[in-house]
């Protein structure tokens, strides 16, 4: 009954078992174990070309690792305002990139359009020796507020990119929620697209504490595994990591966890425009949802024991709920039950 977020949910049985097997006997440390290396082969297929992986533990590692190579400290990332890197990340891109400035762009939606990228390059100041230098573009796919980059928008934005000299970097944190909604395979979303590396989640969507940064451009990825020890993510027994990769690809179950999750944020979706007062604040996508409750809902459903997250800095009536892989269509529909009964009730008290 808590849609704060797809962070709260545990992890999925097929990834647990995946561990429990992996704690069977002994294997060499660091990433010198079978499991890691068939995670190589794993990422490989998926991605339908050779690439070069890396599994760390966190989001905010993958992107701030993988940023760091592709931007020197003098140097500027491009991102959305709204993006984890800028939000929530507590400077962890500036630290590791050695001091590099991020450059938020604003955009409807959450994205990033290539006119306002153009815009931004075109007043950066490369060349001089006063400003920073511009070095890598961002993309969250999902992004931070449920909306989708197309394949073309990526394509496009990648281009405007490159031809500035720029890396592209993709935050996957929700990159399987991404993949589903839009029908496409990871190679037409990453570097058929003209992405250079990808933060490759699998936290969100039923693993323990499992990303990868998986890079497509090999020359960014000669300097990573030191920056992935020198930042703390070269873990001993990697393979515990690993096999929850493994797993989470094996057979399309990070595909199938993420329609489920996508399923819900519909149905919790359709069902919240049909309650007086509720208004969607960003097209549903995905399995984020962006909404403006009346408070009485709100509070009512709180009491009924439902939570989810109001925004901070917007007015308390502006909510987010996420889905996950494991959301329940009986908690939904109690939460739509609940949010409709409080609202009819605050409509009544206030006439």
């Amino acid at each position: 009954m808590n849609f704060a977020s797809d962070n709260v949910t545990g992890a999925s049985q097929e990834i647990l078992a995946a561990i429990a097997a992996a704690n069977e006997g002994a294997a060499m440390p660091y990433g010198d174990d079978p499991i890691t290396r068939r995670l190589e082969g794993v990422f490989n297929e998926l991605f339908e070309r050779e690439v070069i992986s890396f599994p760390v533990a966190t989001g905010s590692a993958a992107n701030s690792l993988a940023l760091a190579t592709m931007t020197p400290p003098y140097g500027a990332v491009y991102c959305h305002p709204a993006s984890h890197i800028n939000t929530d990340e507590c400077g962890a891109p500036e630290f590791y990139t050695g001091g590099a400035k991020l450059i938020p762009i604003a955009g409807e939606n959450g994205k990033i359009t290539v006119a306002a990228l153009e815009h931004a390059l075109a007043n950066s100041g490369k060349g001089n020796v006063h400003h920073v230098q511009p070095s890598a573009l961002s993309l969250t796919n999902e992004t931070e507020v449920g909306t989708l980059y197309r394949v073309d928008e990526v394509s496009a934005l990648a281009a405007c990119a490159h031809a500035h000299g720029l890396y592209v970097h993709m935050d996957g944190a929700r990159f399987a929620n991404a993949i589903v909604a839009l029908g496409s395979t990871p190679a037409e979303l990453t570097w058929r697209a003209g992405v250079d590396a990808l933060s490759f989640g699998a936290t969100k969507n039923g693993a323990i504490g499992a990303e990868a940064v998986v890079f497509f451009e090999p020359k960014l990825a000669e300097s990573f595994g030191y920056r992935r020890k020198r930042g703390a993510h070269l873990f001993s027994k990697m393979r515990f990591v690993s096999a929850q990769l493994e797993a989470y690809c094996k057979d399309g179950l990070w595909l199938r966890h993420a329609c489920h999750a996508n399923a819900m944020a519909k149905r919790l979706s359709g069902q919240l425009q049909t309650i007086p007062g509720v208004e969607l604040v960003y097209p549903v996508e995905a399995n984020e949802i962006f909404a403006r409750i009346p408070g009485a809902a709100i509070e009512g459903a709180f009491a009924d024991g439902f939570f989810f997250y109001r925004r901070v800095g917007e007015t308390d009536e502006h909510c987010r709920l996420v889905t996950a892989f494991n959301t329940k269509p009986e908690d939904v529909d109690g939460l739509i039950a609940s949010l409709r009964r409080h609202a009819n009730t605050g409509t009544r008290r206030r006439a």
